[in-house]
């Protein structure tokens, strides 16, 4: 079993498929957020679902519309079961509280290439932990 350690951590304790990319993430660009699916045709995730999953991207992107637009996803239960990042933003964790949707960012490896898409990992946001299971 891998261990991974974020420097950044919030949220409760999750298990779950990883849907895993080197790319960005933005609420507002990236999703159909009615179909719950990647929609931007050149997302490297484009097509796929990410309700229920958990994200490994690169890095999050965008502005104050994505804080309310995770909030809104959580509210209609379309949303990931967790965000994980190399680097974060302010917008993006404000949103990821918000919408209570756990978070974890800031490893000392790159986590896209570290956690094998379709993986089973678990985050432990108080131990900043994230386990690659299988």
């Amino acid at each position: 079993m891998k261990t991974l350690v974020a420097r950044q951590a919030m949220g409760r304790a999750v298990r779950g498929e990883a849907l895993v990319a080197r790319d960005g993430f933005s609420a507002r660009y990236d999703l159909d957020r009615i179909a719950g699916t990647f929609s931007r045709p050149a997302h490297k995730l484009a097509g796929q679902s990410y309700v229920g999953r958990i994200l490994v991207l690169d890095t999050a992107k965008g502005g104050v519309a994505s804080a309310w637009m995770l909030r809104e996803m959580a509210a209609r239960g379309i949303v990931p079961l967790a965000l994980v990042f190399n680097s974060v933003n302010p917008i993006i964790a404000q949103g990821a509280a918000f919408g209570d949707i756990t978070l974890l960012a800031g490893f000392e490896c790159d986590v896209t290439g570290a956690v094998p898409h379709g993986a089973t990992v678990a985050l432990d946001p108080a131990a900043r932990a994230l386990r690659v299971l299988a």
